[in-house]
């Protein structure tokens, strides 16, 4: 059984009431997005199915000067969210939306928007609703993601999504408007093979394909990789 709650160097994420619970890949995902954030000044950000409110407080904790808006169409995952956000240090810099990211509308455009979104299609589905709308592309396929990523970003602005391999190129296909900056191969050691992969893209087309690969940790010393704790250093209590 998940633990009911994660405990980070600068706040707590519950998860009891959320049917996608906090794993290493969104930890990682969320720190190095925060990073190249940080590069690149990007302070107002738009989370798409923030779930337990991980990813927006991670990118809250590493630019101060962030805005968040993040939007979840799960009530329960939505209150979750909320709850961990107000008792953290980052109450005044995030903002929840208990919606469809199809009926969010917005006063403004946002430099980054970030996304772990639904992963399955055409598979099979648990007897739980709420999880299945974490998991499964029913409420938010992939397509309806870049149309939501369209409307919302701004011209000059950036955008980052957490996918299984297998989702890749298909999601490629259909981000053909936007310039693919970088590609990063997430695998549990250096032994297994890619499971996750990072996209980000940009609005405009500046910049040129930058290629990488990250293992969360080493076979033989079952201890995390150099890449993986400079990314969670600031995040991880025992790191």
């Amino acid at each position: 059984m998940a633990n009911s709650y994660f405990k980070f160097k600068q706040f707590v994420v519950h998860q009891e009431h959320c049917a996608m619970k906090v794993t290493t890949d969104a930890c990682l995902f969320g720190a190095w997005c925060a990073e190249k954030m940080n590069h690149l000044s990007l302070n107002n950000i738009l989370d798409i199915g923030t779930g337990t409110g991980l990813l927006s407080l991670m990118l809250a904790q590493e630019n101060t000067h962030a805005i968040i808006d993040a939007v979840e169409i799960d009530t329960d995952a939505a209150q979750q969210a909320i709850s961990n956000i107000n008792i953290s240090n980052f109450k005044n810099s995030i903002t929840v939306y208990n919606t469809p990211i199809q009926n969010f509308e917005s006063n403004k455009l946002y430099d980054f928007i970030i996304s772990n979104p639904p992963f399955f299609e055409n598979d099979l589905k648990s007897e739980k609703t709420n999880r299945n709308i974490a998991l499964h592309s029913t409420t938010l396929d992939l397509k309806e993601l870049i149309n939501s990523i369209k409307c919302h970003l701004n011209s000059h602005g950036y955008f980052a999504i957490l996918l299984p391999t297998h989702r890749v190129e298909y999601f490629k296909n259909l981000a053909f408007d936007f310039n693919l900056i970088f590609e990063i191969n997430v695998k549990q050691t250096e032994q297994h093979a890619v499971f996750r992969v990072i996209l980000m893209y940009e609005n405009l087309q500046n910049n040129i394909l930058k290629q990488d690969e990250i293992f969360i940790k080493h076979k033989e010393a079952n201890h995390y990789s150099s890449a993986f704790i400079q990314l969670l250093e600031p995040y991880y209590l025992n790191l």
